[in-house]
């Protein structure tokens, strides 16, 4: 063929997700496998969510929504914000690819973390502007150096905290200094998917900030502590004006029925989301205790998952868990050649984990 493709698309490097169980199962001829490799809930959806989302399949005929109002209304009220704040996305990234839509233009630049997550790059790549990487250790963002590179051409910023994938985070404090000397035509992306993990007072909270007359979007999801990754739907809160750009370019029916209706009955499973939280928090202090009796080093965390130095190439760990029926992340395309990322699952499932580990460590 004969196609004329844009040097931008061809710069992108493909996303490449954690496989699903089914296809790593096939791959090596195992069976019975645990998945703590993408961050999901372990628990499963919100048993409100499930219940509501068979209720609205007897309207699958219809289509949803556009505006997706009572939802973005239930948002508003539990967020104190007003409805024309919100914007819904199929998955957070979906608010990301709209925001670098709407404000970035090509040859103008975007800072962002190395590693952190990889759609901030592609999506910036896809229209012809420029990805400014700033190194960020295991141990975290150091946000000076983010302002260092800011250039006359930056228009926009990605801060992600807690950190995928370091589980790190931004204090309160630390993020007013650094917006009281960005230049505020910069447009700052707050996402904060694993916010509802996070125990530490300190913990950058995004809303704090959104009356502050600055551009500001912060990126929230339903995939993580509300356990409905599979049915795609997250949301950004930032000021109206930026919305309504947002809305000028969002496909009409970006959430889907199902979507809306299961994120909507999620909100009033607080006894779900209370009890996510618990086992998390449980579970990462159970893993990172017996991680370092290992004399391992692991890293603190603010998330579901957190970094393990093992100490040996991360991609030959990663393969000899994986024909434990062990799935993790190896961190060698993060950077990080001795690291894999584990998240939090149910007891049992980390006792396997930390079995398994042992085993491959001293094998």
């Amino acid at each position: 063929m004969k196609l004329s493709i844009p040097e931008c698309i061809l710069s992108i490097k493909p996303y490449k997700p954690g496989k699903p169980i089914s296809e790593v199962e096939r791959e090596y001829g195992i069976s019975h496998s645990i998945k703590l490799a993408s961050n999901e809930n372990p628990l499963g959806p919100s048993p409100r969510a499930v219940q509501a989302m068979r209720a609205a399949m007897a309207d699958l005929h219809r289509y949803p929504d556009a505006s997706g109002y009572d939802l973005i209304h239930k948002l508003a009220g539990r967020l104190g914000v007003s409805n024309d704040q919100i914007v819904l996305g199929n998955g957070s990234d979906d608010v990301i690819g709209m925001l670098v839509r709407g404000f970035l233009q090509p040859g103008e630049e975007a800072v962002m973390t190395l590693p952190s997550f990889l759609m901030y790059e592609i999506f910036v790549r896809s229209v012809g502007a420029v990805p400014v990487f700033v190194s960020m250790p295991p141990e975290g963002l150091n946000l000076s150096a983010m302002l260092e590179k800011v250039s006359s051409k930056t228009r926009m910023v990605f801060i992600n905290s807690p950190n995928n994938p370091t589980g790190s985070f931004v204090t309160q404090d630390d993020f007013a200094r650094f917006l009281n000397d960005l230049p505020e035509s910069v447009l700052v992306i707050l996402d904060e998917a694993y916010i509802d993990f996070a125990t530490d007072p300190q913990c950058l909270n995004g809303l704090a900030f959104l009356s502050a007359d600055r551009p500001i979007a912060v990126l929230r999801t339903f995939s993580k502590s509300y356990g409905l990754a599979g049915i795609r739907i997250g949301y950004g809160v930032m000021p109206s004006e930026i919305a309504s750009v947002l809305n000028r370019i969002r496909q009409p029916f970006n959430t889907n029925l199902l979507a809306q209706a299961g994120a909507l009955a999620a909100l009033e499973d607080e006894a779900f989301l209370i009890k996510t939280r618990n086992l998390i928090q449980t579970e990462i202090a159970f893993l990172q205790e017996s991680v370092r009796g290992m004399g391992l080093v692991c890293y603190p965390t603010q998330a579901n998952f957190f970094l393990i130095h093992v100490k040996k190439n991360a991609d030959l760990v990663f393969e000899a868990l994986l024909r434990e029926g062990v799935i993790v992340r190896s961190m060698v395309s993060y950077g990080y050649p001795e690291h894999i990322r584990v998240n939090a699952g149910l007891h049992e499932e980390n006792l396997r984990f930390l079995n398994a580990l042992s085993r491959v460590l001293k094998g």
